[in-house]
């Protein structure tokens, strides 16, 4: 039954979340400038309320039933208030091709784009779960400062998103993936060329910095490449980027079996420069006109 729920439940995180960026990408064209970054940085602030939810109920010596009921109804009210103040849903434009061929259509672009967002969020992932234990293993910090790691990541991917809001209508698409994809890739490797603690995690920071509006700039992309497909678009992204946090850990796992973890996560370094290298292809296309 937990399988089976938790299988419900990716199913239907999934769909929220490609509809919450399509709406997003709604409410950034109507907003007139860029503040995708902002929601992204919102929602890395829920994953650290959900954290700190868990780690004070679980002191307290409540039930994962108990915390899971005390989060997930208050959630639910909050979702159907908030479905009031959504957009109206606007009439969907003529179609100028059969819908079987719109449905199934994945452009090149599109498919790079989904290789950025999912080289990006292999970082995230990889961050996630061998932050800690790169500091603890390969450099030798006690438990509670090897801690520190993600916790320094996670604190800096959030100041971020929230910064990347004015970054991007200052510098533009291009530039802020670029540089951004700059920074993460000398963070993580100053990280792991110098191999000092404190350094260490000084350069996860800084990985944590340039991650942060990458992904967010991808979805805004993907949703005003084509507006009329803003959702299948985001989807078709979000379909090969999302793969990275699954595959991520995994790679970085079974790749530090074979070359050290240090060695392993050098794989992120050098997808944050591919991302870096591919940062021309979110510049604003000419809308056609017919």
């Amino acid at each position: 039954m937990l399988i089976t729920t938790l299988f419900l439940y990716g199913l239907i995180n999934a769909s929220l979340d490609v509809s919450m960026n399509a709406h997003g990408v709604e409410v950034e064209r109507a907003y007139g400038r860029p503040i995708m970054s902002s929601f992204h940085g919102v929602f890395s602030i829920g994953g650290l309320i959900g954290a700190g939810i868990g780690g004070l109920f679980a002191w307290l010596g409540l039930s994962a039933a108990t915390t899971l009921t005390a989060t997930g109804i208050p959630l639910a009210l909050i979702s159907l208030y908030a479905r009031r103040h959504l957009l109206p849903t606007r009439p969907a434009a003529p179609a100028t091709t059969t819908p079987a061929r719109t449905r199934t259509r994945w452009s090149s672009w599109i498919v790079l784009m989904g290789v950025v967002a999912f080289a990006g969020l292999v970082g995230e992932g990889a961050a996630v779960d061998w932050t800690a234990v790169y500091l603890f293993e390969d450099l030798g910090a006690p438990q509670s400062i090897a801690a520190l790691g993600f916790a320094v990541f996670s604190a800096a991917m959030t100041a971020g998103r929230f910064a990347g809001d004015h970054l991007a209508q200052r510098l533009g698409p291009v530039r802020l993936v670029r540089y951004s994809g700059l920074l993460a890739a000398l963070g993580l490797s100053v990280a792991l060329l110098i191999g000092r603690v404190p350094i260490a995690i000084a350069g996860f920071a800084l990985f944590g910095l340039g991650l942060a509006t990458i992904v967010p700039q991808v979805f805004s992309a993907a949703g005003n490449h084509d507006p009329a497909r803003a959702g299948q678009a985001i989807a078709q992204v979000a379909t090969v980027g999302y793969a990275g946090l699954v595959a991520g850990p995994a790679i970085i796992g079974g790749a530090a079996e074979i070359i050290g973890l240090p060695g392993a996560l050098a794989i992120p370094a050098l997808l944050a420069a591919f991302m870096a290298a591919s940062a021309g292809a979110l510049r604003p296309r000419t809308p056609v006109t017919s």
